[in-house]
């Protein structure tokens, strides 16, 4: 929106963007500047016409002044903010209060009595153009420059005030003396004046300024001067100490010399600008927080020296050492006390009291344009009474903790995360040139990745580096690449760059609790954890405010709302402080609470399956509603359920290992997992091998045969389930290993072998009732048989196998049975019946995430479409296939989406 700004302190004038507007003659300007006088004000016809003509009216005045305001709408049309309107109060003028220099004086004239600040006083004085409303010679005009004129000689004379507060008496001497000349009986002009000529050096030009006004007033008004002036006069005789010039207060100039190494923090530093420049009208304070070695005091220098220019009266810069292993933290009232050092207070002069002393600071920070830098806060408490009072100041303050506290009133919260890889490559550099980093590739790949993007981290490397200037990096690199070394790699040989002992001041100053809950999260498996999983590993119901308090102190991150993460580092050092007992129980916890709560997702996603039996859970499962909650359990907790097999795996948990494989298995393959799935098979079974299990055997190698199958090794397949098939004593498991061979013989082109292995699964089903496997074996005969090529029959079965889908919410048989009439339909030659089953079949697929079988339907959907000669629906129904069939890694199907489109292309 374009600038608009109004002037009646001098000539009446507007700009738009910086350029006059004509007003117009005089009288229509005067008119102007007699409504703009009381903006967003209405004021009646009859009062702007006295302002603007007073007892001269001339005829038809209100049709004038409507012409007159008619004229000014056009003028100011531009303006987006500005409106001149008529209602029943009379005009009004609609602007920005501040787009008036009247509205500007007063309000800068305020904030800088407030303050006591030079500038401002000077800000709102040079608003001031000649005489306010000149040319305009009506008795309103003329009130309007009496009145503001009053105003404007208080500002000025309060400002010469301040001045000679400040020790500036030879700045203001001459106005003093001009305005003594024009004020002749004024007495505070005259006790002005007297003052800067005593503190001038001038005592008897002093003396003469009182003799003239004591002379003028008795000639005048037959009265002495008042009290305060005889009162000067008199310490001016008698060179009373105390009116000697104040001496010059020294300005601080306390700021560390910043890092010599730093690299990026672009958004940081703008966000830190930003605050600067917020104009909130309170004091600006940023707190940077994060965890121990991120590099917060490095931002807050670095920030700092970049905008030295903007403090000319100084920067206050203290080590509150808040996380400090060789002291306690420092009290606010003993930093009071080098602050008001740093302002050169006497010690004498410091109040006893602490309360007394932080208001003697507030009051010598007030109006200053001042940097106040508090590094390593420890909380809250600790920084609040060391914050000024006024907004010319800027407060950045550092902590391990999140200070929650300061941003209900106003702070602006900062935390610092890692490094990007290309960052802390180039911080490498910094250390350590480029040619050298540059010439070990892969070392500094590696060095990068094990130090997480942690600053301190990096920097230790670079010193042991730096140190050896004759050693490869890979030397430094294989050091690190044992996690049970790393940390101890991560010591530059002191305090302050070890990077165990930085994490532990942070570790120290948790409660017992919150210690507790720290140590067994850095047990967890994965890259991160929910709030349930969290309460698992613990052993607590109600965990957020253990968490809320790590995340405070910046030893966990909350990197989505209900997910919490650990550096990887922390979590090196946390593994190495948590007990044995205390792991396991805290694994065998959380291992029991995904187990049992993945086993009921399954069943929501797949219905059919025959259940296993669980132990007893060791921590309550999450309750899902329904297969969409399942849906979005396992998307957010698929990364911890692979983590936690391998974990089992690794510790030999083989129950937990093949149970978590049966767990996942229906959501990867609702996602298209293929290799996911496949991975977790080869693990159950190896765990199920381990254990002995005959029946765990026969699960896994049933289901490992299936997984291999949809990879495409057909004999590996094969022989895992005729192994099943031999190991299930279980009926039912029985029928289910029969029903997977046959499904198996026929996606490796055996037919006949399909159709006899499934039959025998049905007449099982049919037996048992089993609606669901019933559904599952019919679609699968259907299929066969169609590829047998008796499509009559074939379409007797999917139908028969259909109506028992949809009879008991069997979606996904539903999907892949609509997929089978589709494909039936289509050989029929009955290619809109195709259509309409295919189109089902996608829907279905789409609306239960079934992420396996869209792909395979959208294949079959383009073939109709090319049958029916649409190309381009056809090459986009391909297209979409190969998409989703290159996300789950279907290589075969991949390939053959490309022949199709390739021939399509040359048709």
């Amino acid at each position: 929106m374009t600038t608009v700004r109004f002037g009646l302190l001098g000539p009446v004038e507007a700009h738009l963007g910086g350029e006059p507007l004509d007003l117009g003659h005089a009288r229509q300007r005067w008119v102007f500047a007699a409504l703009l006088a009381d903006a967003n004000r209405p004021v009646p016809t009859e009062r702007l016409v006295e302002r603007v003509w007073a007892g001269e009216q001339p005829y038809r005045a209100h049709r004038l002044l409507a012409s007159y305001l008619s004229r000014l709408r056009r003028t100011l049309a531009a303006a987006d903010s500005v409106e001149i309107k008529h209602g029943p109060g009379g005009y009004v003028v609609t602007v920005e209060p501040e787009a008036v220099d009247v509205v500007r004086f007063r309000s800068v004239l305020a904030r800088a009595r407030e303050q006591r600040r030079p500038d401002l006083f000077d800000e709102a004085l040079a608003l001031w153009r000649g005489e306010a409303f000149a040319g305009l010679d009506t008795p309103w005009a003329e009130a309007m420059r009496e009145t503001l004129g009053a105003e404007r000689l208080s500002a000025q004379l309060d400002r010469t005030d301040l001045a000679l507060q400040l020790g500036e008496h030879n700045a203001v001497l001459a106005d003093a003396a001009q305005r003594a000349a024009a004020y002749p009986l004024d007495e505070r002009i005259a006790g002005q004046l007297m003052l800067a000529r005593y503190r001038a050096g001038r005592q008897a030009g002093a003396l003469e300024e009182f003799d003239r006004i004591r002379r003028l007033l008795a000639d005048e008004f037959g009265a002495d001067p008042g009290p305060p002036l005889r009162e000067l006069h008199q310490r001016i005789l008698t060179t009373d100490p105390e009116l000697s010039p104040p001496r010059e207060a020294p300005v601080p100039r306390q700021l560390p010399a910043p890092s010599r190494w730093f690299v990026g923090r672009d958004a940081e530093l703008a966000d830190l600008d930003a605050v600067m420049a917020g104009g909130s009208g309170t004091v600006a304070i940023s707190a940077i927080g994060g965890a121990g070695g991120i590099g917060k005091t490095s931002l807050a220098l670095r920030w700092a020296h970049q905008n030295l220019t903007r403090f000319p009266d100084g920067q206050l810069y203290v080590n509150l050492r808040g996380y400090d292993p060789t002291g306690s933290p420092l009290r606010p009232e003993s930093v009071v006390r080098h602050f008001l050092d740093a302002f050169g207070v006497a010690p004498a002069a410091v109040p006893a009291d602490p309360e007394r002393g932080f208001a003697l600071y507030r009051s010598l920070a007030a109006g200053r344009r001042l940097l106040v830098v508090l590094d390593n806060a420890r909380d809250a408490a600790q920084v609040e009474p060391l914050l000024p009072g006024s907004d010319t100041c800027t407060v950045v303050i550092t902590s391990r903790t999140r200070l929650g506290g300061l941003g209900v009133r106003g702070a602006q919260l900062l935390d610092l995360g890692e490094l990007a890889d290309r960052e802390a490559q180039e911080l490498l550099v910094e250390h350590l040139g480029a040619a050298r980093v540059g010439a070990e590739p892969e070392a500094v790949a590696d060095l990068v990745r094990w130090c997480g993007g942690l600053p301190l981290a990096i920097s230790v490397v670079a010193s042991r580096a730096g140190a050896n200037p004759r050693f490869r990096l890979e030397v430094l690199a294989q050091e690190l690449r044992d996690a049970t070394a790393r940390l101890d790699a991560l010591d530059a040989g002191d305090l302050a760059t070890n990077l165990r002992a930085v994490f532990s001041w942070s570790y120290e100053a948790l409660d017992p609790e919150s210690a507790r809950v720290f140590r067994l999260l850095g047990a967890a498996p994965g890259p991160d954890v929910s709030l349930a999983g969290a309460a698992a590993m613990a052993g607590l119901s109600r965990p957020r405010a253990v968490l809320r308090r790590l995340v405070g102190a910046h030893l966990l991150q909350e990197h989505v709302p209900g997910r919490y993460r650990m550096h990887d580092l922390l979590r090196l050092y946390a593994d190495e402080l948590v007990g044995d007992a205390e792991r396991t129980d805290a694994l065998r916890r959380f291992t029991d609470f995904l187990l049992h709560t993945a086993g009921a997702a399954n069943r929501l996603l797949r219905p059919e399956r025959q259940s296993i039996e669980l132990t007893a859970p060791a921590w309550p499962p999450v309750p899902l509603a329904d297969r969409r909650a399942a849906t979005r359990w396992f998307d957010a907790e698929q990364h911890s359920l692979r983590a936690a097999l391998e974990s089992a795996a690794r510790r030999g948990a083989h129950d937990d290992v093949w149970q978590l494989a049966w767990s996942v298995s229906g959501f990867h393959v609702l996602r298209g997992q293929l290799v996911e799935d496949l991975t977790a098979w080869q693990a159950g079974f190896a765990a199920a091998r381990a254990l002995g299990s005959r029946e765990a055997q026969a699960i896994t190698l049933m289901y490992l045969g299936t997984a291999r199958t949809r990879a495409g090794s057909h004999a590996e397949a094969l022989e895992h389930l005729r192994d099943a098939l031999s190991l299930a004593q279980d009926e039912d498991l029985a029928a289910d290993a029969s029903r997977a061979l046959g499904w198996a013989l026929g996606q490796s082109g055996d037919f006949e072998g399909a159709l006899h292995h499934t039959a025998a699964a049905l007449e099982h089903y049919r037996a048992r009732d089993n609606g669901l496997r019933q559904a599952d074996a019919l679609n699968t005969i259907g299929w066969y048989t169609a590829q047998l090529g008796r499509l009559g029959q074939a379409r007797e079965y999917c139908e028969q196998a259909l109506a028992l889908c949809r009879k008991h919410n069997h979606h996904r048989a539903e999907t892949v049975t609509l997929d089978s009439l589709g494909y039936i339909a289509q050989a029929l030659g009955e290619y809109e019946v195709a259509l309409a089953h295919y189109g089902a079949a996608v829907k279905l697929a789409r609306e239960t995430d079934d992420a396996y079988d869209e792909p395979v339907v959208l294949a079959n959907l383009g073939d109709t479409h090319a049958a029916l000669g649409d190309a381009a629906a056809a090459r986009h129904a391909w297209n979409r296939a190969r998409e989703l069939f290159r996300a789950h890694g279907r290589a075969g199907d991949v390939a053959r989406m490309d022949g199709k489109l390739a021939s399509a292309a040359e048709e």
